[in-house]
């Protein structure tokens, strides 16, 4: 007879859920898939980047902050009440980057990549790495629970009195209580300083969400094609992984041939209510120019 195995949310699993219901819910999504021919740039990567221990991942952080940077509208937030249609939105000349990472316990949780637009790629390889050396010190479902309990008390000074009661009760009874440290374990885990553990700066949701979905898997042959932006951020990008795909090329002499080239499968989501495709057409061109002219990189390692 098959068995069937039954688990719980932890409080990672509860806040992404809630995350994307209410993504679903009140967003109207627009995707894009953009696929660029990627071999010059890949080539230029094995060569030129790869060389300097700068991972793929961390070159395409860049290559999509220098192409938001032309299109900064996609870096914004915004405040929209639907009863009385008023909306605003808020544009950040400071990329912080919310990216979905597996941490060295195989748990996976969105972490803040602050100030990326300054950055170059050895800062960012430096910053990534200090990241996931002080998550291996990090008691996620501790850091987890503070920024629950954070939202919580920001619900309850709104006035939403019954979505502050509802979170609490889901946290602290039944068979879906959040199991925290306690007594001595709780002291000696806040003990550890900041400096050497993730804290809810890490956390905290940066002004657009990217995520690497090509790394997981590089030999996959798919593509992502819809996903959720996280409220009140108005975009998201998913990298898929670099994949051989028939493409049509123009020759010096302006004639079309097909071949095989490295394609890296883009999909870009939007908030409707705050962009339209217009305010993406930037950030496109910018990334036509950098896949088609790589030697750029050179001046951002």
């Amino acid at each position: 007879m098959a068995r069937q195995f039954t688990s719980h949310f932890g409080i990672q699993r509860k806040m992404v859920a809630a995350m994307t219901t209410q993504s679903w819910r009140e967003i109207p999504h627009v995707t894009y898939m953009y696929e660029p021919d990627a071999e010059a740039l890949c080539s230029f990567y094995a060569e030129e980047v790869k060389p300097l221990g700068i991972s793929f991942n961390t070159l395409m952080i860049k290559v999509l902050t220098e192409g938001l940077k032309a299109a900064i509208k996609m870096n914004s937030v915004l405040d929209y009440d639907r009863h009385y249609v008023k909306g605003k939105l808020t544009t950040h000349e400071k990329i912080s980057i919310s990216m979905p990472m597996i941490l060295p316990n195989d748990e996976m949780m969105t972490v803040n990549l602050h100030g990326f637009h300054k950055k170059s790629m050895t800062q960012m390889t430096e910053y990534i790495e200090d990241i996931r050396r002080r998550a291996e010190k990090t008691n996620l479902t501790e850091a987890m629970y503070d920024i629950s309990f954070n939202k919580t008390i920001g619900e309850l000074k709104k006035g939403k009195i019954d979505v502050a009661a509802r979170r609490i009760l889901g946290a602290k009874l039944g068979k879906h209580k959040v199991r925290t440290l306690k007594g001595k374990e709780k002291e000696e885990y806040e003990s550890i300083p900041d400096t050497e553990r993730l804290t809810k700066y890490d956390f905290e949701p940066g002004t657009i969400t990217i995520s690497n979905i090509g790394s997981l898997y590089p030999q996959q042959k798919g593509a992502c094609t819809l996903l959720e932006i996280v409220p009140p951020q108005v975009t998201a990008i998913a990298v898929g992984s670099a994949q051989d795909k028939a493409v049509v090329i123009t020759k010096e002499d302006e004639s079309k041939e097909i071949a095989i080239r490295k394609v890296i499968p883009l999909c870009i989501a939007f908030d409707h209510r705050a962009l339209d495709f217009g305010d993406i057409v930037p950030f496109l061109k910018r990334m036509d120019d950098i896949f088609e002219n790589p030697a750029q990189i050179k001046d951002w390692i």
